[in-house]
């Protein structure tokens, strides 16, 4: 999607607007815990381009999924950037959370990946599969599994954060590994074989951002300024790619000539589309996460179920008319 000059310029100056309320309020600065994933980037390429008010938002940098839940648990942070299955969990454990945005809808970045030698799902039997012990790591296990037609029994589930994989991969330790961009580039480049990815699981594996209920009542324009700066981030992807893509390399760690095929795998939804997202009406997220929370609660991913009707809120998005 183009944007017009008009809307680029609105945008912008809505997003000064809110870093300068929300320097005014003098709040603690809101800690949003992340790793690394191409939908959550343009969070760190506003920051490195001094579009988000570092005063007003920390971004904390964890190795994985697992760190932010923990630093969630904890009390470390405010927020973070986690997969709406992550959040759903975090919330039957006991830590409100209350999704603000939507990063993006995964469509092949999520993936299982093989030895070369290991051609067909059924080949699984028997081997070694790493997996993150998350959310995310045991419904992408659990969907492989039904897609083999074989039993939690007919493998050997060995437990890697994503920050660990590439290093087992490359000593042979693992047979096949449940992974996601942008170690899934790197490892497909070491020969490994893709089997199954988010395209055959649609409207599962969604990225948000979620943030504690007393965050969003105690700084409401720093969550409203971080989200604005997510979109000035993706409006610049857009507009600049080359740009933007040199400036994701480092933390990508991929070439640059490699990094724009990570996004591929994703959708990325633009504000319109965030709002029909989050509204609570349909094509909303409310029915997914119906039916997530179900096959959770039967998989026992959740100690207990969740309830929806406060979990999405549209309140922190760019006003339409402002985009």
């Amino acid at each position: 999607m183009i944007y017009t000059r008009r809307e680029f310029l609105a945008m912008s100056g809505m997003l000064a607007l809110s870093g300068l309320t929300g320097c005014a309020l003098k709040q603690p600065p809101l800690r949003i815990a992340s790793h690394v994933w191409p939908g959550y980037e343009f969070m760190f390429l506003a920051r490195e381009q001094h579009w988000l008010d570092t005063n007003s938002v920390q971004l904390v940098e964890l190795p994985a999924a697992t760190d932010s839940m923990h630093a969630l648990a904890a009390g470390d942070v405010d927020g973070a950037a986690l997969t709406l299955d992550e959040t759903l969990r975090m919330c039957s454990n006991g830590v409100p959370l209350t999704v603000v945005l939507v990063f993006d809808v995964s469509v092949g970045a999520d993936v299982l990946l093989a030895k070369p030698q290991i051609t067909q799902l059924s080949d699984l039997a028997g081997k070694c599969i790493g997996v993150e012990h998350t959310a995310l790591g045991a419904l992408m296990l659990g969907k492989v599994l039904e897609a083999a037609k074989l039993r939690p029994e007919d493998i050997h589930p060995c437990a890697f954060l994503i920050n660990q994989q590439e290093a087992a991969w490359r000593s042979g330790t693992l047979d096949a590994v449940i992974t996601y961009e942008p170690t899934a580039t790197r490892l497909e480049q070491l020969g490994a074989r893709r089997l199954f990815d988010s395209r055959q699981i649609p409207n599962t594996i969604v990225d948000v951002l979620a943030v504690k209920p007393s965050a969003l009542q105690r700084d409401p324009q720093a969550v409203k300024h971080l989200v604005a700066s997510h979109f000035r981030g993706v409006a610049h992807y857009q507009r600049n790619t080359p740009d933007a893509v040199y400036r994701m390399t480092s933390r990508l760690r991929l070439p640059v000539e490699q990094v724009s095929s990570v996004f591929k795998g994703i959708q990325l939804p633009w504000l319109d589309h965030n709002y029909r997202l989050l509204s609570g009406n349909p094509p909303s997220l409310l029915e997914p996460a119906r039916a997530l929370v179900t096959t959770m609660l039967n998989a026992g991913l959740l100690s207990k179920p969740v309830t929806l009707d406060s979990l999405f809120t549209a309140d922190f998005l760019p006003l339409p008319e402002a985009t």
